[in-house]
C-alpha cells in the first residue's frame, strides 16, 4: 500500500534516514490519508534522539523536548517530530510520571490510544499495521490498542475522544472499548476543563454531533455535563413535543451547521427547562422562564469548561432570545433586532428553525412559516438600512454638545429617546427631524 507523503514531510524523514535514523509518518495523518481526508497535521515518529532532530535542521522549536518531541519548521510550517518512547506509569490520567526513549518502533505505537491512530508509513517500509488499524478502518470501529482499561488509566481523556472519533467518522466503539468506558468514566473528573472542551467541541462539530447521546449512555457527560443528564430524564409533556429535552436537544443538534456557537446554542438553548418544568391540572408540562434561565445556566457551563468571552456571550444571547415570538411587523422586528442586536438575528432564524424541526409535528408548518415571515420582514428592513442600533441614528452625541448639552446623564437620556422613537417611525432618522426633537425634549427636561 503506497500514501502519497507531502514534499516536507518526505524532506524530513529521508534526512533522518540519511543520518542512519528510522523516521515515519505516524497516527491520525496516516489514518486521515487512508480514509482519503486530507490530514490538518502531519506527524513523524523517529528513532532520532531530540537532540539529533535539532543538530539536522537549521529551525526547530522545543515543543515538548522532555517527552521527545521537536518541531520542524520547513518554510513556516510545522512538523513534529518525537522520538519512539515507552511511556512509565501514569500517576494523573494524563501524564507519564517518566518516559523512557527506544529504538523499537513496535514499542511506539504500542502505547497509542486506538489501533486507527497507531500506523505508521515510509515509502522504504510501507504501512506498518501491527495492531489491525487498517481493518478497524473499513470496518468503521474505534477499538483500543491493546488493553482498553490500561489505556484509558494512562489518560481519561481517551474516553471521549472515543466517542468524537466515532462522531467525526461516523464508526462504533468496539464493545470491550465501550465497557471500558462505562468503568472508567468516573476518572475523566481528572481531565482539565480546558481538554475536555476541545474535545467537546470537536465532537459537536462532526457530522454526528448527537453521538453526544453514546457519552451519556457511557456514563461520560455525567461527569463533565451532569446539566445534559437531567436534560435526557426530562419528559416532555405536551402537545408541541414527541422528545424529552435531552433527545429533543440532540435532534436539534443536526439541524444547524457544523459551527461552534449554533451547536453549543442548541446544546444548550433548554439547559434549564428540568428546573422550570411545571404540569398543570390537564397533564400539560410547561416550561415558564426557560430561557432566561437557561442563559444563566448557560454562561455557568460555559465558563466551568472554559469557554473564551466572546463565543460564551454570543451563545448565552441566542439561548436567551431563542424563544422570543413577537406579532410580527417591522416595528417589533426593529426591536428584538435592536435587544438582541442586529447581527445576531440571521443565527437566531437558524435555531428557531432548528427548535422547531426537533419538536412534533404540531403547527410545525405555521412555526416554519412564521420564522420565514420574521427573516423576510428582516432583510427588507435591512436593504433599506433602517436604523436598529443606536450608533446608526443620523446624530451622535457630539451634535447634541453643538446644540449645548453637556455629556453625562442628560445627553444618554436624549439619545436614548431619540432612538426609541426612530425604532417606532424609522422615518424620523434624519439629521434635522432628530435635532429638532431633541431640541423639544431637551426644552421640556429643563
Amino acid at each position: 500500500m503506497r500514501i502519497e507523503l507531502p514534499e516536507h514531510v518526505n524532506q524530513i524523514i529521508h534526512r533522518l534516514q540519511a543520518e542512519g535514523y528510522a523516521a515515519y509518518a505516524v497516527g491520525g495523518c496516516v489514518r486521515d490519508t487512508l480514509l482519503g481526508r486530507k490530514p490538518q497535521d502531519w506527524d513523524i515518529t523517529t528513532s532520532a534522539r531530540p537532540e539529533a532532530v535539532k543538530a539536522l535542521f537549521s529551525h526547530t522549536i522545543d515543543t515538548g523536548i522532555q517527552h521527545g518531541t521537536v518541531t520542524v519548521m520547513l518554510q513556516h510550517v510545522g512538523y513534529e517530530v518525537t522520538t519512539y518512547r515507552i511511556d512509565g506509569e501514569y500517576e494523573d490520567s494524563r501524564h507519564p510520571k517518566e518516559v523512557t526513549f527506544t529504538d523499537n518502533l513496535l514499542e511506539d505505537l504500542k502505547r497509542r490510544d486506538f489501533t486507527i491512530n497507531a500506523m505508521a508509513y515510509n515509502d522504504d517500509s510501507g504501512l506498518v499495521d501491527a495492531f489491525d488499524g487498517a481493518k478497524d478502518l473499513r470496518d468503521g470501529v474505534i477499538r483500543c490498542v491493546g488493553n482498553a482499561h490500561d489505556r484509558f488509566e494512562e489518560d481519561a481523556l481517551r474516553m471521549l475522544r472515543a466517542v468524537r472519533f466515532a462522531a467525526q467518522l461516523g464508526f462504533s466503539i468496539e464493545e470491550k472499548t465501550r465497557g471500558a468506558v462505562r468503568d472508567l468514566a468516573g476518572t475523566i473528573a481528572k481531565v482539565s476543563a480546558e481538554r475536555i472542551q476541545m474535545e467537546l467541541v470537536k465532537l459537536l462539530t462532526s457530522d454526528h454531533p448527537d453521538e453526544l447521546r453514546m457519552a451519556w449512555e457511557l456514563g461520560l457527560t455525567k461527569v463533565f455535563l451532569p446539566e445534559f443528564d437531567r436534560m435526557m430524564q426530562t419528559p416532555q409533556n405536551n402537545k408541541h413535543h414527541s422528545y424529552s429535552v435531552g433527545e429533543h436537544t440532540l435532534h436539534t443538534l443536526t439541524d444547524v451547521p457544523a459551527d461552534k456557537v449554533l451547536r453549543l446554542t442548541m446544546l444548550l438553548h433548554d439547559v434549564a427547562k428540568p428546573a422550570c418544568i411545571s404540569t398543570d391540572e390537564k397533564g400539560q408540562d410547561h416550561f415558564y422562564g426557560h430561557p432566561e434561565e437557561g442563559e444563566r445556566m448557560a454562561r455557568g457551563i460555559l465558563r466551568r469548561l472554559k469557554f473564551d468571552n466572546d463565543t460564551t456571550d454570543r451563545v448565552c444571547r441566542l439561548v436567551r432570545y431563542h424563544d422570543e415570538r413577537p406579532m410580527l411587523s417591522e416595528r417589533n422586528v426593529r426591536r428584538l433586532a435592536s435587544r438582541m442586536g442586529q447581527e445576531f438575528v440571521p443565527d437566531l432564524m437558524t435555531v428557531k428553525r432548528a427548535d422547531v424541526l426537533g419538536q412534533s409535528m404540531y403547527r410545525r408548518e405555521e412555526k416554519l412559516a412564521y420564522v420565514d415571515h420574521f427573516e423576510e420582514i428582516f432583510e427588507e428592513l435591512e436593504a433599506q438600512n433602517q436604523c436598529m442600533k443606536k450608533r446608526d441614528l443620523a446624530i451622535n452625541g457630539r451634535d447634541l454638545i453643538e446644540m449645548g448639552m453637556h455629556q453625562g446623564k442628560e445627553l444618554g437620556a436624549v439619545l436614548d429617546y431619540l432612538f426609541e422613537q426612530v425604532l417606532d417611525e424609522p422615518e424620523l432618522n434624519t439629521r434635522e427631524k432628530l435635532l429638532e426633537l431633541a431640541h423639544n425634549v431637551r426644552t421640556s427636561l429643563i
